[in-house]
């Protein structure tokens, strides 16, 4: 048995620019299918291809597992963080003492009927523990920048609330190496390929 690798690829731009979706499930833009393209040209070996529920990740990922010839499947555990009553909204929508206190403590703070930090973090991490469990020998995972930023925040042992500091940019991929036996995952490579 060898190390397994993971790449991380979260979504491109989406119809109606940058906004609080989670659960929106608005489509990729032009722009936002070309990003994933260019972000994903060839493939490095990838064996096989999970996604996110949402069109913004499933479609491409469809696509790209028929483009490669790999089997792909839903994860639900990939999806989103719930925003509730912010879903749909940009930034500016949104009252700006909501919107710091947010910022401040994405942790402790969720927007009013959204998914709180911890229910999403556990999800996220049973979907990353299910990953890397699996004997694949290369997987890519189409996802999100909340998604994202859990794993990596778990892998480099940050504490959750500095996991917003991570930048996640549309179309960013992020290698991970899962060791065979012992040992913890690693984070290769962060940002454009």
């Amino acid at each position: 048995m060898q190390d397994r690798f993971v790449d991380l690829l979260r979504h491109g731009e989406a119809q109606g620019g940058a906004r609080f979706r989670g659960g929106h499930d608005d489509p990729l833009s032009a722009e936002g299918w070309d990003q994933m393209t260019r972000a994903t040209g060839v493939n490095p070996g990838w064996t096989r291809v999970v996604c996110s529920p949402s069109l913004r990740c499933s479609a491409f990922a469809h696509r790209l597992a028929e483009t490669f010839n790999l089997p792909v499947s839903i994860m639900p555990g990939l999806r989103e963080r719930s925003f509730g009553a912010w879903e749909g909204l940009a930034a500016h929508q949104i009252p700006a003492a909501e919107l710091t206190r947010f910022w401040d403590d994405p942790v402790g703070y969720a927007p009013p009927d959204g998914e709180p930090f911890e229910v999403f973090r556990e999800r996220v991490k049973a979907a990353w523990s299910r990953v890397c469990d699996e004997d694949e020998p290369f997987t890519l995972a189409v996802t999100h920048g909340g998604v994202i930023r859990v794993v990596l925040a778990e892998v480099l042992r940050m504490p959750p609330e500095a996991s917003l500091l991570i930048e996640v940019p549309p179309a960013c991929l992020s290698r991970l190496r899962v060791p065979e036996s012992l040992g913890r995952p690693s984070l290769m490579r962060h940002g454009s390929p």
